[in-house]
């Protein structure tokens, strides 16, 4: 396995400085803020990313005001009272991306960030405790628990709010197929606990974040170079 040290010079290559570097990384936000977090921001960021799969990014979020529109600003409260028959109804709207499986989702992930409250006091506090050096087993959770996070869904509405987790984006994948740190199925429980380990040992001998090492592996490898930023 290498070095934080050789990823790190490879990344500052590959972007012209350490300054053109730090300039594109990013970090998470901490877990006393994430806590502090109101628990429909995560119903609505669960829907966003369900919605953007498998579409246009920016047509789901021009249409994200329509979104918001029909489904009471994503209120958790509001969506467990819902009636059946109106999840129909909602689905048809001309406001949003008409795709009745994907709506399914909204009321589905509103229970489930209901359930999690009831037992932890928040949904964000749940998500604000849980390890860092485990944030596999959150995305497990997520894939188990909610309706359709599995796959990178959920670890990317985890970074968009903040919660500090690396991504299995085409770079990093590449990267850890070539050293040989997993093989086979990029989901498989062998080889996300082989890319967990390597992270863990990244942040032990850097100290940076999970989210920031992520970006740096991917930094150093593909097609992106000076003044491309990525990931």
């Amino acid at each position: 396995m290498e070095k934080f040290n050789d990823i790190y010079q490879r990344a500052v290559s590959r972007k012209g400085s350490e300054e053109m570097l730090h300039a594109l990384l990013s970090n998470p936000l901490d877990d006393t803020d994430i806590a502090k977090m109101h628990d429909d921001l995560w119903l609505e960021e669960f829907t966003r990313k369900v919605f953007q799969s498998g579409f246009y990014w920016s047509v789901i979020n021009n249409k994200w005001a329509g979104f918001r529109d029909v489904f009471w600003d994503f209120s958790v409260e509001k969506l467990l009272m819902m009636p059946p028959d109106m999840l129909e109804q909602k689905a048809s709207d001309e406001r949003i991306v008409r795709n009745f499986k994907k709506v399914q989702t909204i009321p589905e992930n509103a229970y489930m960030i209901h359930e999690v409250a009831e037992k932890h006091g928040s949904f964000s506090q749940f998500i604000a405790d849980w390890p860092t050096n485990n944030i596999i087993g959150l995305w497990a959770y997520l894939k188990k628990h909610g309706a359709r996070l599995g796959g990178n869904t959920g670890p990317y509405a985890l970074r968009a709010l903040g919660k500090d987790t690396f991504l299995l984006s085409r770079d990093v994948e590449a990267y850890l197929r070539a050293h040989e740190l997993i093989d086979g199925g990029l989901q498989t429980k062998k080889s996300l606990q082989a890319a967990q380990n390597f992270f863990n040992e990244l942040q032990q001998q850097s100290g940076y974040s999970l989210q920031a090492l992520s970006q740096l592996v991917a930094y150093g490898v593909g097609d992106n170079r000076v003044g491309v930023a990525t990931r």
